[in-house]
């Protein structure tokens, strides 16, 4: 059996994903470790899996919160280079913690989520083998593909590539101090240069949360790249966040249409954006249920329900509300399109923050949903969007077919198979591990 290590940004919904991808593992009888600053830990709900914290002088216990707050809204392009910074940090953090953990773990393969390069770089710096993730969309590169920030379309005509060449250095300048960490612990580990995510992502194996119907048309996927839809683990009693305040499904109407809206762990503290969904739901006179994961008080929950919504609950049961909905307002995070995708659920997207623009580009391209500002759409333009979701069938058509596509791709249980036949060789001559 194999001891695999972990190393994914300090975000929930990134750990969920590689935490489903753990569970498969371990249930194949392998070790499992996720790797990172102090507070990270406290994401994991699988008891089984091993957490060892990095450098707690400079990330002590408690400092998680304010990181991802900053990460949530910037607030100005000053907050934004901040967060690059932080990033900046981190990577240069784990290229520096890493090598002497993973030796004294005895790690035999990392599993690297592809938004933190130092997984990669480390584990091959070390001659470890090891799987690059795609917890968001993938940052693989080819010409007239939009990084997954950008909010366009792909395309193979002049103005499509010129549009994703500028774009790209555009994005390249503004994550300067990124790319400079990345390129110094490359050469701190004695590698070849390496200038961003995309320079540092698996020979081996590579794994994708998306599908290959949801995603652009990509030309230049090494044949090595899986799709394989949404990493889940079916949650047991105590596991997962506490959905008590959560309605009874069954107290939904047949009736009326029913929405689901929520935006994610990092933005559930947008009450205006909230309460433009629920005036935009007492228009079409729908039922309203909102999960705001622990963003919101009281008061604006009552505020909330107020201007329309039915019901105001921190957290829900994601899969099975989405399995009810008649449609999702979502903030375009690739967990809940996927999970929305999978039950069918056409999907208005309201964009807000890093791959979400891509996402929501890639929901209107694949024809399962519609696109909103979440800054300067009214809740009338809410309204008028949600109302053709629910009566033009086609986007319950199309969805279906990208359904079926995500059943078929395998999630976490194929993952461990690749995982398993890609590491044969390379795993039995790492210390003498061998798979049973």
């Amino acid at each position: 059996m194999a001891h695999f290590g972990v190393v994914t940004p300090a975000f929930y919904s990134h750990v969920s994903a590689m935490e489903a991808l753990s569970v498969a593992l371990l249930e194949r009888g392998h070790s499992v470790t996720f790797l990172h600053r102090p507070d990270a830990g406290a994401f994991l709900k699988e008891r089984r899996i091993a957490f060892h914290a990095l450098d707690q002088e400079i990330y002590p216990a408690g400092s998680l919160p304010a990181s991802l707050k900053l990460a949530a809204n910037p607030g100005s392009i000053m907050g934004l280079r901040r967060v690059i910074r932080d990033m900046a940090q981190t990577t240069a953090m784990l290229c520096r913690e890493l090598p002497g953990a993973l030796r004294q773990l005895r790690i035999d393969c990392v599993l690297a989520d592809q938004m933190e390069a130092a997984g990669g770089m480390v584990a091959e710096a070390l001659g470890l083998p090891f799987v690059s993730v795609a917890c968001a969309l993938p940052v693989n590169r080819e010409p007239g593909m939009p990084l997954p920030v950008m909010p366009f379309a792909a395309g193979q005509d002049e103005r499509s590539l010129r549009l994703c060449e500028g774009s790209s250095k555009v994005y390249d300048w503004l994550m300067t101090p990124h790319r400079l960490a990345i390129a110094a612990g490359a050469r701190q580990l004695g590698l070849s240069p390496r200038d961003g995510l995309h320079d540092c992502l698996s020979p081996l194996l590579q794994l994708s949360q998306t599908v290959a119907g949801f995603d652009f048309a990509r030309l230049r996927l090494p044949p090595h790249f899986h799709h394989l839809g949404p990493l889940r683990v079916q949650a047991g009693p105590g596991a997962g966040p506490d959905t008590s305040g959560a309605p009874d499904l069954a107290l939904v109407s047949r009736d009326r249409p029913f929405i689901f809206a929520s935006l994610g762990t990092l933005q559930g503290q947008r009450f205006a954006l909230f309460r433009r969904i629920a005036r935009a739901c007492r228009q079409l006179d729908a039922q309203l249920l909102i999960a705001h994961c622990g963003g919101l008080d009281a008061r604006q929950a009552q505020a909330l329900t107020a201007a329309g919504a039915t019901w105001v609950c921190a957290f829900a049961d994601q899969q099975a509300v989405l399995a009810r909905a008649d449609a999702v307002v979502s903030h375009a995070g690739l967990n809940t399109a996927m999970d929305a995708i999978a039950a069918g659920t056409p999907i208005l997207a309201v964009p807000i923050a890093f791959d979400q623009p891509g996402v929501a580009a890639r929901i209107e391209h694949a024809g399962v949903g519609l696109c909103a500002s979440a800054r300067w759409a009214s809740s009338g333009k809410l309204a008028a969007q949600l109302r053709r979701l629910l009566d033009e069938p086609d986007f319950v058509r199309r969805g279906a077919g990208l359904a079926a596509s995500i059943r078929d791709a395998g999630g976490a249980a194929r993952a461990a198979d690749l995982i398993e036949a890609a590491l044969q060789p390379s795993v039995a001559n790492v210390d003498g591990v061998q798979f049973a």
